[in-house]
């Protein structure tokens, strides 16, 4: 995608929401179960505000549905600032996969779980987003993000599809290859946009997991 910003880098740490209900591990829920987080992932939150309160954040933005509300909640208590929610920022719609376990999609559908980015950028997941559908919505966010925080560094609240569509609309690679990052729980991946670099777009950051050292 382009990127118009001035001579500094903008950066975007793009956080994902912590565990979820025990009912829903392994389950897959996207945008059509509204699941709200685990005592672990409520813990998981706090440690990463913790983590976040040492690091200078200009704006702060997220999706609609409650495991990421509640993840947020302990940064939004020590930064005091009021999230811009973004609808665009949502969790995939997986289709006729909602509810079933990771087992259970190779048993229903024959096929993999596993290979959920690529099948969506082929066959597609039946009544589910298709990898161009997801790209499109989110795009639209992405480039508000930026075009409004130039130079600044911004906190995006989400899902782990999210986070990897976003690293593939930066990178400007297919969103398949994004198989190849894992982004667990309560994980923080940062980017810095500094667009007269040859590279303009660096992933600073992958996958860090503050709870897990606190839990050290």
């Amino acid at each position: 995608m382009t990127i118009h910003l001035p001579d500094h880098p903008t950066r975007l740490y793009l956080i994902r929401h912590g565990e979820v209900e025990e009912a829903y591990h392994q389950v897959f829920g996207g945008s059509r179960i509204d699941m709200g987080l685990s005592p672990l992932g409520l813990r998981q939150g706090q440690a990463v505000a913790e983590a976040m309160s040492a690091r200078p954040v200009d704006a702060v933005y997220s999706s609609p549905m409650l495991r990421v509300k509640q993840t947020m909640q302990p940064f939004l208590q020590v930064h005091g600032s009021q999230p811009i929610v973004m609808d665009g920022l949502r969790e995939i719609d997986f289709g006729v996969w909602t509810g079933h376990r990771w087992p259970q999609v190779q048993e229903t559908f024959g096929v993999s779980a596993y290979d959920w980015l690529e099948i969506m950028e082929t066959t597609g997941i039946p009544e589910g987003e298709t990898a161009q559908q997801l790209m499109e919505r989110v795009a639209p966010c992405l480039q508000q993000i930026l075009g409004d925080h130039p130079q600044q560094s911004v906190a995006v609240y989400c899902h782990g599809g999210i986070v990897r569509v976003i690293l593939a609309l930066l990178l400007e690679m297919p969103l398949a290859r994004m198989a190849h990052f894992n982004i667990d729980y309560a994980s923080i991946t940062a980017v810095e946009i500094q667009p007269e670099k040859k590279h303009a777009v660096e992933l600073d950051l992958l996958n860090w997991c503050p709870w897990r050292d606190a839990d050290a």
